[in-house]
């Protein structure tokens, strides 16, 4: 229970609902799709069940996402990756739920939501798995708590999130700076270029030494930056093609 007293479990919390919220969007859309057919009795419990369906998935997945970022150049990699999800946040593509079936029947729905968040959730469980990295060994426990923190509010308030991201954009600015932020610290914890990194700590109990926390915040600031001058130059780039 001491994870619940550190100031970085309920920072890195606070980041893994930012997360989610913003990143969520797209799936509270599939839930209302998916369940739109449903007789008004079953569609409370389509939307409880296809939620906690999605909710086991996702937490399997990023398990095997922390699992894998241990391995030498994959953070590195997710970070890129993180780069590209936050440029994509500030500056979205139009995209449209087509190719999302609604049905009558309670449980062809909950496959519907579950399939489709597994597709769609790619970019919430690498941007998680980031997050959590800072958590050391309660990592699990972290993205348990967040998922479950923030699940209920992608769902339910959905509607009042949109509508604030509308009237204060630098909600959006914010969240994709944050995914800069993580894609730095991550990129110089890789443990591919961590010794060649200034280290507080040296190699204890098999674990990787801990990089000097001024390096990995310079590392997270130069991150956030990238990812906002980037998406501020695509806005650019495709307001001028549009004129």
């Amino acid at each position: 229970m001491d994870m619940f007293t550190d100031p970085a479990f309920w920072i890195a919390v606070g980041q893994i609902i930012m997360i989610d919220i913003l990143l969520g969007g797209d799936n509270a859309v599939v839930i209302a799709l998916a369940c739109r057919k449903l007789p008004p009795a079953q569609r409370t419990k389509g939307i409880i069940w296809g939620t906690a369906g999605a909710i086991v998935l996702r937490v399997i997945l990023i398990f095997f996402a922390l699992t894998l970022l241990a391995i030498p150049f994959l953070k590195l990699v997710g970070a890129a990756l993180l780069v590209w999800i936050g440029v994509k946040l500030l500056a979205p593509d139009e995209e449209g739920h087509g190719d999302i079936n609604a049905s009558d029947k309670l449980w062809a729905a909950v496959k519907t939501i579950i399939v489709a968040d597994l597709v769609m959730s790619v970019d919430n469980v690498i941007a998680i798995a980031g997050a959590a990295q800072s958590a050391g060994e309660h990592q699990m426990a972290l993205v348990i708590f967040g998922l479950v923190v923030s699940i209920p509010i992608i769902v339910w308030g959905s509607q009042l999130v949109i509508k604030l991201m509308d009237r204060f954009p630098m909600i959006i600015t914010a969240g994709g700076m944050l995914l800069g932020w993580i894609a730095g610290t991550m990129a110089v914890t890789d443990p591919a270029i961590v010794g060649h990194m200034p280290l507080a700590s040296e190699l204890v109990e098999g674990k990787l030494p801990e990089v000097v926390a001024s390096v990995k915040y310079s590392a997270g600031v130069a991150g956030a930056l990238l990812v906002l001058a980037i998406g501020v130059l695509v806005k650019r780039k495709r307001a001028s093609a549009a004129a």
